[in-house]
């Protein structure tokens, strides 16, 4: 359920917001034993630590996840983006550094797959482009040369298709 479950590190703490209760405003921190009582009694708090209303969100959300199987979903979904995205890398000069954890994917375009240095000029072509076309991308990273994709994992085969496809249109026609 959470990217960290990926790396082999056991947190000693962490923390949740955002999506946990599907736009109601919540939070989470969670940790050890140890580093949860450091602080003291009545000492963790915050405006968002969860109304009744939000923890309720909260638990419906945590149901979903499991009767619907989200992690799955969002599996398949990164395995879709990955496969796609490494077609791209073979297929287009400037695509490299595929990557992707789930489905939180991103890939970079750079002058060249040798030197790989960032060409982000590219990055902005590809997204105006895409704009043109009616999806919006994201380009980011230290020299917004990445694009990054993360579309809810309830997304429809064939819109994700239509997105992929645009991309792909607006990579070819920039000269990727």
């Amino acid at each position: 359920m959470f990217a960290i479950e990926h790396s082999g590190v056991e947190p000693d703490m962490m923390t949740m917001a955002k999506s946990m209760a599907d736009g109601m405003p919540i939070s989470a921190i969670v940790g050890t034993d140890k580093h949860m009582d450091a602080s003291g009694p009545n000492s963790l708090g915050g405006t968002y630590t969860g109304s009744p209303t939000a923890c309720a969100a909260a638990l419906a959300v945590f149901d979903v996840f499991k009767e619907e199987d989200i992690l799955a979903k969002g599996q398949r979904l990164g395995d879709k983006l990955k496969q796609r995205f490494s077609q791209w890398q073979e297929q287009f000069a400037h695509v490299d550094n595929v990557r992707n954890l789930g489905p939180m994917a991103a890939f970079e375009l750079v002058e060249s797959k040798d030197s790989r240095v960032p060409k982000p000029e590219l990055a902005a072509a590809v997204t105006k482009k895409a704009k043109e076309k009616g999806l919006i991308l994201l380009s980011c990273g230290m020299y917004g040369n990445t694009l990054r994709f993360l579309m809810p994992v309830t997304i429809e085969d064939e819109v994700l298709e239509e997105g992929l496809n645009i991309v792909e249109e607006a990579l070819k026609e920039v000269g990727a």
